[in-house]
């Protein structure tokens, strides 16, 4: 991520406006379905509450087969000195009993302050991934459901050779692997409403890959070597509270370790016969974040995420706003 001397991160009046929208939506929501509470069996039964998910947390569930989930994401991680748009979407079908593949492409567009923008709309990196359930909650037992998750990404996106556009980077240029382990459970809260919880935990692992001229990786228009990405581990615990049938809170708390990027090459100019080595990259770093969030479903099938992430600065790690809004779809 980008790095720049102090200058406000977002417009503290619309950061404001954002949380003021998230703190103040939950109350108008539940005049405006006080059908929905009323006429709600408490307990509340699990099919009474409807949710599209967190901003952040993937579920543990597997999709039925044959049957199809659409996420679209439309978000913008904005830092000090940049903005980096972005669309990712989840496509999911439920290949066979407790199965479940998807794909997420990833498409955007970066503006950046004192440099040049993208110039277009990039392709990122596109990722495959497969579910496998290993067991299913019940109500009265305290065991959650809980699915193993692995996913690959392929190098699509462009990270190198980037020439005086280093902001068309959105790509790595390496092939990931990240295996996860998902769990999912409920709980009934003193009022008879359902507090769903989710909690996550992934490791992902990159290749090596050869690296020219500028690139995603900090380097220059002479640079020739090869880079490979740090060894990532990530936690991610998030809370939905059933408010009213149709309307959940939600909130994420987030831990990400990135290991040492190693970059290692030489500077190819003046058609020096003797370069000097070179050894960039990114040193490791961490971070804790959260994600609050609303869910508003019209029917169990179908419904809209309004959420925004946060991410503080901290070790080796520049601070963003990422506000997201997506659309959640089960046929």
């Amino acid at each position: 991520m980008k790095r720049h001397l102090p200058t406000p991160l977002i417009e503290p009046r619309l950061f404001v406006l954002w949380l003021a929208l998230l703190l103040c939506l939950p109350g108008a929501c539940q005049r405006a379905y006080a059908q929905d509470e009323s006429s709600a069996e408490l307990p509340q039964t699990r099919d009474n509450a409807w949710w599209t998910g967190p901003m952040m947390a993937n579920s543990a569930e597997t999709l039925p087969p044959g049957h199809l989930l659409a996420e679209p994401y439309l978000y913008d991680v904005a830092s000090r000195g940049s903005d980096s748009f972005g669309s990712r979407t989840y496509l999911n079908y439920g290949v066979a009993d407790r199965f479940t593949m998807g794909v997420i492409p990833v498409f955007g567009y970066n503006r950046v302050s004192n440099a040049s923008n993208s110039s277009g709309v990039q392709v990122g990196d596109i990722t495959v991934q497969a579910q496998y359930r290993l067991r299913q909650f019940h109500e009265g037992s305290w065991l959650p459901t809980v699915a193993i998750q692995i996913q690959e990404t392929f190098p699509t996106g462009a990270y190198d050779r980037l020439g005086n556009r280093p902001a068309n980077g959105l790509g790595s240029g390496v092939y990931t692997t990240t295996i996860g382990l998902n769990t999912q459970t409920y709980l009934w809260m003193p009022n008879g409403r359902i507090l769903r919880i989710r909690f996550n935990v992934s490791a992902s692992f990159s290749s090596n890959t050869d690296v020219q001229g500028v690139s995603v990786y900090g380097t220059d228009a002479n640079f020739r070597g090869n880079a490979r990405p740090g060894d990532n581990v990530s936690a991610d615990a998030s809370l939905e509270y059933s408010l009213t049938r149709r309307w959940v809170l939600a909130l994420d708390l987030l831990y990400n370790h990135n290991n040492s990027t190693r970059v290692n090459g030489q500077e190819y100019a003046n058609s020096d016969p003797f370069p000097p080595d070179v050894t960039p990259g990114a040193k490791s770093n961490r971070y804790i974040g959260f994600a609050p969030a609303v869910e508003y479903s019209w029917t169990p099938n179908i419904g809209l995420l309004l959420g925004v992430r946060v991410i503080p600065s901290g070790n080796r790690t520049s601070s963003s706003i990422t506000p997201a809004i997506a659309l959640n779809y089960v046929h």
